[in-house]
């Protein structure tokens, strides 16, 4: 049985203290991948390395009908200022535990075991997935072209997350 393209609709979050509109090159490769693919941008912002409104930010699009992912991108170091994981394990009902594993082993084949250092986190809220990329343009690439580019086009086998996208919510709605 063929499938047919089922477009969805992504928003994406730079998060930084230093870059806007001008030189967001992590959020630029992403929305150039996810239009490439056929997909929509929803929506789209900077924000700084602010847990609260990172947190804020990711609950108001997860309550946006007009969304269904939310990509950020940057903060997910180690040091003192990033806290993009720790904003989207907020938010988080349920954490895909795996998204980061496979991150790590993509990134591994690409920049050794500096890929350690790379806390790529992605979740469930609200109906809507989350996933917390590193702040540079290849690990958006990366993650991109060898992960989420498959598990949100319909039409990959055996699974993806764009099948099973309308039953996120399953549980709030009444029996």
């Amino acid at each position: 049985m063929d499938r047919d393209f089922i477009p969805v609709r992504i928003a994406v979050l730079t998060v930084s203290d230093t870059r806007d509109a001008a030189d967001d090159r992590s959020g630029d490769t992403l929305v150039g991948r996810l239009e490439a693919a056929g997909h929509v941008l929803a929506a789209r912002d900077i924000l700084r390395d602010d847990r609260a409104a990172i947190a804020e930010k990711l609950r108001a699009w997860c309550a946006d009908p007009q969304i269904d992912v939310v990509i950020s991108t940057g903060g997910t170091g180690l040091t003192g200022r990033d806290v993009t994981v720790e904003a989207h394990r907020d938010v988080y009902e349920k954490e895909i535990d795996a998204f980061g594993t496979v991150f790590t082993i993509v990134s591994m084949n690409k920049i050794g075991t500096s890929a350690v250092q790379s806390r790529a986190t992605g979740g469930v809220a609200q109906g809507t997935y989350l996933f917390a990329l590193p702040g540079s343009p290849g690990a958006c690439r990366d993650a991109w072209d060898e992960i989420l580019e498959r598990q949100l086009d319909y039409r990959h086998r055996p699974c993806n997350f764009v099948e099973i996208l309308p039953r996120l919510d399953e549980h709030l709605r009444r029996k």
